[in-house]
C-alpha cells in the first residue's frame, strides 16, 4: 500500500525499535535507500505519494465491500519492512483500509488457503486440519494490535511459550548485531 514510501521521512522508522533484529548491512542498505527515497520526497513528491497511499486504502476498503478476497502480505525485502512483524503492521493497514479485524485476519489466514484451493486442511483450526496456532493476551477481534500480543506459538505440533519466543528474539538481536 505504499506506506512506508509515503511516511518515509517520519522520524519513527529510522528510531524503530525492531531495527535491533535487523543485519548491519541490511540497516546500512535501507539507510541508503530511504536517503535517496527522502531528496526525491519533498514538496508535491511528497504530497503525491501520500494522497496515492491514502487512495490505495480507499481502494483495499472498495474492493473488500465488493467481494474481492484480499490476502495479508508483505513486502520482505522493502525498507523497513521488518520479517516476521511485518505482517502484523499489514493487519494493522487492512483494518485502517476498512477491513473489520476479523476481515483482516482471514486475509491472513482462511482467505490464503481458499486462494489456494486448500480449505479442506489449511485456513480454520479443526480436527483434522494443519494449523499452527499463535496465542494471544487479548483479543484481536476488539483491536487488531493484539495480535502483537504474543503469549505462545505452537508449529508442528511444538509448543514455543512468551520465553522461548523472547529468547528466540535476543538470538536474532545478537546474530543481526554481528
Amino acid at each position: 500500500m505504499l506506506h512506508k514510501t509515503a511516511f518515509i521521512n517520519e522520524p519513527y522508522f529510522s528510531s524503530d525499535p525492531r531495527l535491533k533484529y535487523v543485519p548491519r548491512e541490511t540497516r546500512a542498505w535501507w539507510y541508503t535507500w530511504t536517503k535517496s527515497k527522502r531528496l526525491w520526497l519533498q514538496g508535491d513528491n511528497l504530497v503525491y505519494t501520500r494522497k496515492e497511499f491514502e487512495k490505495n486504502l480507499e481502494i483495499v476498503g472498495a474492493m473488500q465491500r465488493a467481494g474481492v478476497g484480499i490476502l495479508a502480505g508483505t513486502d520482505q525485502l522493502n525498507a523497513y519492512c521488518f520479517p516476521g512483524f511485518s505482517l502484523h503492521d499489514e493487519l494493522g493497514l487492512l483494518v485502517e483500509a476498512g477491513l473489520s479485524p476479523l476481515e483482516a485476519l482471514q486475509a491472513a489466514t482462511l482467505n490464503p488457503a481458499g486462494f489456494m484451493g486448500r480449505e479442506k486442511d489449511l485456513g480454520t483450526i479443526e480436527k483434522g486440519k494443519l494449523a499452527d496456532l499463535v496465542l494471544l493476551d487479548a483479543n484481536p477481534l476488539g483491536d487488531i494490535g493484539n495480535t502483537r500480543r504474543i503469549n505462545a506459538v505452537v508449529v508442528g505440533r511444538q509448543l514455543f511459550p512468551k520465553p522461548a519466543l523472547d529468547e528466540m528474539l535476543a538470538k536474532s538481536e545478537a546474530w543481526a548485531g554481528k
